[in-house]
This record gives structure tokens, sequence and C-alpha cells, in this order.
């Protein structure tokens, strides 16, 4: 049962965004703003005030909201960030939690969010510091003493100058969610460096402020060791890392942005009078009579009434061939009119629209989509509560039984645990085998768009594959040329070159094909005149005085022609899901040509290297069954579904993700994009659609299917190296912890020198590094 919303209290502090009351003890997140702090309910509050701070105190930026929300579309469904389950007709408060509700699908802006903003300052600055104070720090090892750079004695301070900053501006997001964590009890990366750092930072400021609290057990030539360039590391690390996967996140709305584009940003609707306006699309009503001409896009889901033309609907269909219609016929708002002119009726308009409900779906898959958490989280979320463990009773024992004084070789040794724990290494583990696995990637043609895309894919065992411009080449050729009467190869070239007389005037993208196989042949195309487009049905010309046409069989029934003894090989040719023309010469039937999207000379290596590996082919096609199951046939795919809608393909996805499979979806197409959302990894090819390579978490850049099985292989190693650099990283803190925490004292009467340490953290970090590097050999 859902809680009723709680009555404000006039003592606390109210969300300058929803209006909520908010307990500053108990508020999930804040920001500072001249001066002052604000709280806030839940991140989605604090992220919209971070975009406008001046206009949420105003209640500026909160009058535009309402505004916007009131000039929302009739139909609009008004969704709580906070409260997903939350869904209103109307713009009103959340009825569970009270903050204001957004509509829903409204896609992001594209500009660089003030998240980003804030942790690229945050990186920045910590760069500026931690550079010359590693310089201050190593240097000692190297040959170069602090005493030549600086005046004796100053170095500490100097130091201690340069990580205040890094560790206390640049890193209080860490430590904040660090203290989130550890409120909250649910331990990840952020815990083991907030704990690190706090230790590395604290322990460092008080062997500066108060060097004779440190026993001499704890000393290294006199001197009390400092710890402030791991800190100063460990946050200018940790903010990188933020920043990349903040640009990432920028990213997601990239897909719905490209499919709000396929949409034309006005419409001619047709006046009562018989004159025409320009309108916005947003103006345009159920019943209004368009006109659309050519090479413009439908502006909505409709009949049409007057005119012809070829559309291109493959961004619906996925079928590469455009489609003739006609008066009565439907189209679809989005599609693109290749050639004619055509006046429609409007029947589904704004959230109606087949391209409106494909931005519904993928804004649907994106948020249904559950985060993978990072491996290097769960190896923290148990290795935290063992550290704390370590601290706790190394503080026990050196405070129970330790030399005198106690208290400081107590707290020394906890210290010296949780710096030990610091995770310089384990903080390297994963970001650096993603960075370096992403760039070998990219150099073999295969564009990672983040790490969870890299994580999943050597775990996927069932890859949904599109079958136009995935497993064919996406372009129309011509199949066959059949000669009426004696089928000779001059009688078949006659009619090739005939037909390309007439083809080469029109603009027909079937055209081009005739044309490019009449040149491929090294055939001389004869002149031709008195062209005429037939919309629907084909082309027209005179040659050397003859009239000669090239179409389907609307034109030779306006030419009152049947196909005559070519009739049984149009229906072979048809039931191969291939589109037949027939060619017209002096008012007979002279010949046939075939039309089909061939498939790629890689395509059947790709799919037997897939099989090898384990991985279920599912053919997921628009195109008609006779087209999809030609193709299966020679690919030996067993399953195959076609004639699917692009909700269809990501209803499918769905089915086989709730049966427990690990889904991959390949695709290069607007009717894709939904399925390539919801999948768990989305594979694109790199001459698609942009829409199909924004939705997706990997673009194969040459369009071979063969990257899928490479890039399959490439997120194995790089999960190999992962789980490699984890084991390097905690076997440097089980060895070096122990000894941190005086395992050695009883027997050697030494505790772990604070130069020795630092040594092994530097080499544990470059073995994490130089085993990442090894990723550049990798050769799939």
């Amino acid at each position: 049962m859902r809680p009723l919303p709680q009555a404000r209290r006039t003592d606390l502090p109210v969300d300058p965004v929803c209006g909520m009351s908010v307990d500053p003890a108990r508020a999930p997140a804040r920001r500072e703003h001249g001066g002052r702090v604000f709280h806030f309910c839940c991140a989605g509050c604090a992220e919209k005030f971070g975009r406008d701070p001046e206009g949420w105190i105003s209640g500026r930026a909160r009058e535009a909201a309402a505004a916007a929300a009131a000039a929302a579309p009739p139909g609009t469904v008004f969704v709580c960030p906070m409260c997903p389950e939350v869904r209103e007709t109307r713009p009103v408060p959340c009825p569970s939690c009270g903050m204001a509700l957004d509509p829903e699908g409204a896609a992001p802006s594209g500009e660089e969010g003030p998240e980003l903003r804030d942790m690229r300052r945050r990186f920045l600055l910590s760069l500026l510091f931690t550079l010359p104070l590693l310089v201050l720090s190593m240097g000692p090892m190297v040959g170069i003493p602090a005493d030549r750079l600086l005046p004796a004695g100053a170095a500490p301070l100097v130091q201690m100058a340069l990580a205040a900053p890094v560790v206390l501006w640049c890193g209080f997001p860490f430590l904040e969610r660090a203290a989130r964590s550890l409120a909250t009890r649910r331990f990840n990366m952020f815990t083991l460096i907030g704990l690190g750092t706090a230790a590395s930072f604290l322990a460092s400021a008080a062997a500066v402020l108060a060097p004779g609290a440190f026993p001499a057990a704890s000393r290294h030539h006199g001197e009390v060791p400092l710890w402030f360039e791991s800190a100063a590391v460990i946050v200018s690390l940790v903010a990188l890392g933020q920043v990349l996967e903040l640009k990432a996140r920028a990213r997601t709305g990239d897909a719905l942005r490209a499919l709000l584009d396929l949409a034309p940003p006005v419409a001619v609707r047709l006046l009562p009078g018989g004159g025409e306006e320009e309108v916005p699309l947003a103006s345009v009503r159920r019943g209004d009579r368009l006109r659309v001409r050519p090479g413009g896009r439908i502006p909505a889901d409709g009949r049409i009434l007057e005119g012809a033309g070829t559309v291109d609907e493959s961004m619906v269909t996925g079928e590469p061939i455009p489609a003739d219609r006609g008066p009565g016929d439907r189209v679809t708002g989005g599609t693109l009119l290749a050639a004619g002119s055509l006046l429609l009726e409007a029947e589904r308009v704004g959230a109606d629209t087949v391209l409106a409900r494909i931005v519904a779906r993928v804004a649907e898959a994106q948020r249904s989509r559950a985060p993978v958490q990072a491996l290097a989280d769960r190896v923290a979320g148990g290795f935290v509560p063992a550290v704390v463990v370590v601290a706790v009773l190394a503080f026990a024992g050196w405070a129970l039984l330790g030399p005198e004084p106690r208290f400081a070789h107590a707290l020394l040794a906890a210290v010296s645990v949780l710096v030990i724990a610091c995770p310089c290494a384990l903080g390297l583990a994963t970001p650096m085998s993603i960075m370096v696995g992403m760039g070998r990637g990219a150099s073999a043609g295969i564009l990672f768009r983040d790490a969870e895309a890299l994580e999943l894919l050597c775990r996927v065992d069932t890859l949904v594959l599109d079958k136009t411009g995935t497993l064919t080449r996406g372009r129309p050729e011509v199949a066959a040329v059949v000669a009426a009467g004696g089928d000779g190869p001059s009688s078949r070239d006659a009619v090739l070159a005939a037909a390309a007389s007439v083809e080469r005037w029109s603009e027909h993208p079937l055209a081009a094909a005739v044309v490019r196989e009449a040149e491929r042949r090294g055939l001389a195309i004869p002149s031709s005149g008195a062209f005429r487009a037939l919309p629907g049905k084909g082309a027209a010309a005179s040659l050397d005085g003859r009239a000669v046409s090239v179409g389907n069989r609307r034109l030779l029934a306006d030419l009152d022609l049947v196909p005559g003894e070519l009739e049984g090989r149009a229906r072979e040719e048809e039931a191969l899901g291939r589109t037949v023309f027939f060619a017209v010469l002096g008012g007979r039937v002279a010949g046939l040509l075939s039309l089909s999207d061939p498939v790629k000379g890689t395509t059947a290596e790709a799919v037997r290297l897939l099989r090898a590996e384990g991985v279920e082919l599912i053919m997921a096609t628009g195109d008609s069954r006779a087209a999809a199951e030609a193709v299966a046939r020679e690919l030996g795919i067993g399953r195959v579904e076609a004639e699917m809608t692009p909700e269809g393909k990501e209803a499918l996805v769905r089915d086989l993700l709730a049966s427990g499979r690990v889904v991959a979806m390949a695709g290069d197409g607007v009717n894709d994009a939904p399925a390539l959302a919801l999948a768990s990894v989305g594979i694109a090819m790199g001459r698609g659609a942009d829409v199909a390579k924004e939705s997706a978490g990997v673009t194969l850049v040459r369009g071979d299917l063969r990257g899928a099985a490479r890039a399959r292989s490439l997120s194995r190693a790089v999960m190999r190296n992962i789980r490699q650099n984890l084991a390097l990283a905690l076997g440097y803190n089980g060895l070096c912890i122990p000894l941190a925490a005086g395992a050695l004292y009883p027997l050697l009467g030494v505790l772990l020198s604070p130069m020795v340490a630092a040594a092994a953290m530097s080499l544990s970090s470059l073995s994490v590094v130089g085993n990442a590097l090894r990723l550049r050999k990798w050769g799939g």
C-alpha cells in the first residue's frame, strides 16, 4: 500500500524544486549555491536545481516547468523520477512523494549537464595540485630530495597544502557517498575510497601538525611517514572515472533525439478555400489534409487521397526496396517520399503515430534496463567489512598488549591498516582494463559505448539478427535477367540495356540498381528520350522511335499486356522474396528483371563463428517471410521471425530476457532501435541509421557481422584481465594489511616501514597497469 503524503513541517528546510520538507540529516542529496546549502528529496531534484539554481530559488524555473507541462499534447502521461510506479494524466504533484512530475518520454536536451561540468572542474583542479605533489613526495625515490626543491622542513607543509583542496573539495562528493554507504551499510568502491582517502589525509595531517605523538617505531630516518600523494592520486583517478561515466550517461538521450529528428518540423496543410499553409508539426490535427512533395518526410500517419509515389518505409519495415503507394494506401509519419507527390489525410498525430510509439518504446527500454553492478563494487562489498574488522582488531590488540605508549601504537596500527587498504591498485583494476580494451576494440573497428556492454557481451547466449543491412548488404541489386523467347546471353543483355536506358533518367531507388548492373557487365546503354515517370507503376521512354517501359504488374495491366511465358519464372522469383520488373519493348513483354538484397560475403563466416561459440541465432525482420526464409536457408539459421513491427522485435527480446537468456540484438535500422535499447547488449552496424547506433552498446564500424564474434572475444579477454588485476590488487592488500597491523612485531620487533609500504603500493599499481596494457596485444 502506497504511504500517505506527509504534511509539511514548518521547522524543516524545503526542497526548492518540488517544495517538499526535507530532514537535513536524512536528505539523499544537497547542493551549495551562493553560500547557502540546499537539501533535496532525491537526486532528480538536485540535478534539476543544478541546471538553473537562481531560477529554482526565485521560483521562475518552477513556473516555467509548470507552463511546459501545461503545454504538453493531450494524452501525455506524467511520471515521477523518484516513484516509477506513479503515472498521472495531469501535471499534479506526485501523490507518493510530492515532487513535480515530468512528461513521459521527454528527450534530454543533449547539452552537457551541470554534474558533468562540476566533475570535470574537480578533476582538472585535482590534476593541477596532484602532479606537483607527486614530484615532491616521490622525488626522493628517484634521487631528487625535497630539500633541493624547497627550503628545509617546508616540504611536509607544502604537501599538506597541495593535498587539502584535492581531498576536501575535489574529493568531497566521494567522501559524501562513502558516508552514505556506511550509513546504509551498502558498501561499494566509494566506501573504500572514502575510508582510505580520509585515513591517508588525516594521518598525514596529524604527522605534520603533531609529529611527537607518533612512536619511534613508526618513523623512517627519524621522520613520520606522509600519505598525502596516495589520497590525492586516488581522488584524481576516481574523478577521471566519474567524468568518463557521466559523459557516457549524457549520451543516453541521443537515440531519442535521433528518432525525433526523423519527423519533419513543419507540415504543409491545405486550407478549406484551396490554399496551402506551412504549420508546425504540433499544430497538425486528425483529419487535416497534408501535401507531401518529393524528397520530403511524411508528417503524420495517414491515408493517401491523391497522387502516387515511392515511399522508403525501411524505418518501419526494414525493407530496403521502397514501396509504391497510391490513393487509398496508408503511409507512416517519418518515412521518406523518394519520388512522386502525395495528398494525404492525417489519421494519427502526436503521440499516436508509429514514430511516437517507437520513441516511447526506446525510452521505456532505456529506463527498464537494470544497471550492471561493477565487479569492483562486488569485491568491495566483502572487502570493506574485512578491512574495518582488521583495523578494529589491530587497535584493540595494540591497546591491550602493545608497548607504551599503547594508545599511540594502537592508533597508528589502525590508521596504517586503513591507509594500506587505500584502493590505488583496486581502483585502477577495472578502469585500466576497460580503457585499454575499448581502445584496442576501436582500432579493430569495434566501438563500445560503455563498460556495461563490454562486461555483458561475453555472457551473451542468444543473438537476435535483423536481416536487411545486418545479414544482407542493405542495397538492392539485380539478381536475374530473363529474356522472352530465346533466353541467350545476348538477349538478356539487350533486355538489360533497354531497361537501363529508361532507368538512367529515373529517381526511383531501384532504377540505380539496374543501371549499376548494366555498367558492371560493360554494356553500352543506348540514349533514350521522352522520359515519363509512372509513380507506383514504373517508367517509360522512347528508344530509337520505339516505346520502352519498365515496371510492375500494374504497368502491364495499364498496357493491356500479360507476362505470358515469363509468368512461371516471375512467380519463382517472387517466391524468393525478390522484386520483379517487366521490360516492355514495342508493345510486347521482352523480359523481366528481378532485384534482391544479397547476403554479405562475410555473413556466412560470421554465422559459423557465432555458432561455434554456442550462441543461438534468431532472425527477426520486417521483410516478407519468403525473403527472410530464403536468406535463412542460405545461412543455415533455424529460427525466423518475419514481417515483424518494431514492437514485435522488442516483444521478442523482452520474452527472451524473461526466460533467463542474455540477449544481444544486432540491427541497423530505425525499426530496430527499441529492441537494441532493450537487449542486454545492442550491436549496431556502422553504416546503419544514427538512431540504431545511439541505441546500441556496440557499433561495428565496418558493418561486418564477424565483428560481433571478435567483440565477444575481446569482452572475454577484458573480463579475464580485470579479474587478474583484482587478484593482484587484493594480493597486495592481503599481504600488506597484516603487516600494517603489526604482525611482524611479535617476531622481529619491527613495524612495516612506510617506505616499503609506499613502494609496495606503487609496485601493485604498476603491476595492474602493466597487466592491463597486455590487452593491446589482443588479436581477436
